[in-house]
């Protein structure tokens, strides 16, 4: 068996990369593929001596549970990336000496891979940065093994420590967000002929000149977590005439902090503490009063807790419904060649609304136009271009019953019926909000027309 984790996510030609592993095979290598229309074999270690690394025991002793919070320390292996490398997302094939080392280079599914992001040494190639939501990967990361259901996660045995729940980006797991949004999305765009650029949420937390180049920042499927620095950064952007699509949902939904050397993060979340389930109040809630107090909406126009999510417990999508959006305001530039009217449904009988959808608060105004009332944070400005009224609801969030959306608790006195919002509002710079975390998956998939020519009208314009 062989498992893996890299020290860092983010280089530049000619940089290191420490490789971390953990095997008992007595070599190993590992193979680097470029993601693509093509993925590319880019180059290899060749073959490197093999060792077990140690698994760090939970430490509130949960038996056959690791620690999530902290650097598993795992064999190291630095790596120089050749300067000759083209810039892209890479995925780290971890293949050990024994045994078959054939695989799929295309199957970036289960365990033994990792993935990168290669920046330019000269950014600004095109005016696209397509940040990976690497924060939202962490926490979700179970760091289990083939065979091996570790269950460590800012969800499964979260490590309370002050100030919240604590979660190491050093430690192994697999790449499944990468899969099923990342892959085919920028496939899809280099099929498209766009030359985009990459980072990760940590260059956009540390770098204060990340998006001095570029015209256009794209957040793609699930982007949750996010750090005060990375609001602000993007929130200036936009107020400096930047612009932003948010092919994403589930956006901006909790704070973490960094620490330890910014190798890990600490959220305050609404998870367990002792008996007292949900624990409340959530300092690390955006939106909250007794939160962060910073609305989302003002960032996106839309937030979680106006959408909602599907469980699927027969298969992802499962038995999702599949409304798609009711189109308003055909004549917008986003709707241009698509041959939408008003009333038509984007992405009827497809997958397109969830897992994970965003909304604003809005009401119906005389002639049966839905309208952002504002009273949530989103901006005056954003109009709601298409909605799906989410249907029916389950209120409470933490009850995952087949057959229901099941949404978050909303501030109190909030009115209304839930929908996920596609829509678009400006502020010196201009912010589209696809509000559903699939978009990317049904872009990439060729099926449907008119989201095909939506997402590539939101490239154009807004990248010049």
């Amino acid at each position: 068996m062989i498992e893996g984790y890299l020290s860092q996510e983010s280089v530049t030609g000619g940089g290191r990369l420490e490789i971390n592993v953990s095997t008992d095979s007595p070599f190993f290598k590992v193979d680097f593929h470029r993601i693509g229309t093509e993925h590319e074999l880019a180059g290899t270690t060749g073959w490197l001596p093999g060792s077990r690394g140690h698994v760090p025991r939970h430490p509130d002793g949960i038996a056959e549970h690791a620690s999530p919070a902290v650097d598993w320390r795992w064999p190291a292996y630095p790596f120089d990336v050749p300067d000759q490398w083209r810039p892209g997302v890479y995925v780290a094939f971890f293949v050990e000496s024994r045994g078959n080392q054939e695989y799929d280079k295309n199957d970036l599914t289960g365990y033994g891979k990792q993935c990168f992001v290669l920046r330019p040494s000269v950014p600004g190639r095109g005016k696209i940065l397509y940040k990976r939501s690497t924060f939202t990967r962490h926490a979700y990361n179970r760091s289990d093994a083939p065979g091996i259901e570790r269950a460590s996660s800012l969800y499964d045995n979260p490590v309370y420590t002050r100030g919240g729940h604590k979660v190491s980006m050093r430690r192994p797991g697999h790449i499944e967000d990468v899969a099923y949004w990342d892959a085919p999305f920028i496939a899809w765009l280099e099929r498209s002929g766009y030359q985009v650029d990459f980072c990760t949420d940590l260059d956009l937390h540390s770098d204060p000149d990340v998006l001095s180049s570029y015209r256009l920042l794209l957040s793609v499927g699930h982007d949750e977590y996010w750090t005060e620095r990375m609001r602000t950064r993007v929130e200036d952007f936009i107020g400096g005439g930047g612009n932003v699509a948010f092919f994403s949902a589930n956006t901006c939904w909790w704070r973490v902090r960094l620490t330890d050397d910014d190798t890990a993060f600490v959220t305050d979340t609404d998870h367990a503490v002792g008996d007292e389930y949900p624990h409340l109040p959530a300092t690390d809630l955006w939106w909250a009063p007794d939160g962060v107090g910073r609305p989302e909406n003002s960032l996106t126009g839309v937030s979680f807790r106006n959408g909602g999510m599907w469980p699927w417990p027969g298969g992802w999508p499962g038995d999702r419904p599949c409304p798609g959006f009711t189109v308003q305001y055909p004549g917008h530039w986003v709707f241009e060649g698509t041959g939408l009217q008003a009333g038509s449904v984007l992405g009827a009988g497809l997958p397109l609304i969830g897992y994970e959808c965003d909304g604003a608060a809005f009401a119906y105004d005389e002639h049966g136009v839905a309208r952002a009332t504002g009273t949530d944070g989103t901006p005056e400005s954003f109009l709601i271009l298409g909605i799906a009224l989410l249907e029916p609801v389950h209120e409470n969030f933490f009850d995952l019953r087949p057959g229901h959306w099941n949404c978050t608790v909303r501030e109190p006195g909030a009115a209304g019926p839930r929908a996920a919002t596609m829509g678009v509002h400006t502020r010196n710079g201009t912010v589209f909000t696809a509000a559903t975390t699939d978009w990317p998956v049904i872009a990439a998939r060729g099926c449907d027309a008119a989201v095909d020519r939506i997402t590539r009208n939101v490239l154009d314009r807004l990248s010049i």
